[in-house]
This record gives C-alpha cells, structure tokens and sequence, in this order.
C-alpha cells in the first residue's frame, strides 16, 4: 500500500493506494489516525485501491468514530468500484459521506 498526507484547502487529504488489506491495515489505520491529531477534516481519497478486506474497512470505520468524537468531518472522496462494491455490501455507502471524486469534495 502506498499513501499520501496532504492539506488541501480546509481538508487534510490522505490518498491510499493498492491494496488494503489485513497486511496493510494497521498502517492504514495509523495514518488515518494521525489525520485527526489537527483538528481538520478528513478525506480519504481512495480511487488508488485495488482491493480492500474487513481490517481496512475497519480502519475507515475507526476514523469515522474518531472524528465524530472530535467533531470533525470526515468523508471518502473517488472511491473505487472495489471499495465501492465492498462499502455497498457492508451498506457503510449510506454510513459515510462519498464524493464522486477529490476534486468534487474540495470544490
């Protein structure tokens, strides 16, 4: 899994790539996290992964929970049809705020 942090506009951007699996899950996890020490919104640009199990979904679900507790938003932007379909299933699309793409989330 490759990954990316970045401010945009009012957002703090963190861009997964790959797969998320039970083997990168953790890192996913920890990043996710650490987004949420600045007190900024959160969104999870994910047109990069290929693949994402139950441990990766859980580490979305972990972020949501945090950053509600914070009062904070925290939202998916660009979500791949693997994710998508996986989200689906879960029924988490009617969970999570989803933009189509990143560029319709900061605009």
């Amino acid at each position: 899994m490759q990954h990316e942090v970045r401010n945009e506009g009012r957002f703090t951007v963190v861009a997964l790539k790959g797969e998320v699996d039970m083997r990168h899950s953790p890192q996913a996890r920890k990043i996710i996290l650490a987004s949420l020490e600045h007190a900024r919104p959160v969104l999870v640009e994910l047109s990069g992964v290929t693949y994402i199990d139950s441990s990766g979904v859980a580490s979305l679900i972990e972020g949501l929970q945090l950053a509600k507790k914070r009062q904070v938003d925290f939202c998916l932007a660009g979500v791949s049809t693997p994710v998508m379909n996986v989200l689906k299933l879960a029924r988490l699309d009617r969970v999570f705020l989803i933009h189509a793409s990143l560029e319709a989330a900061l605009g």
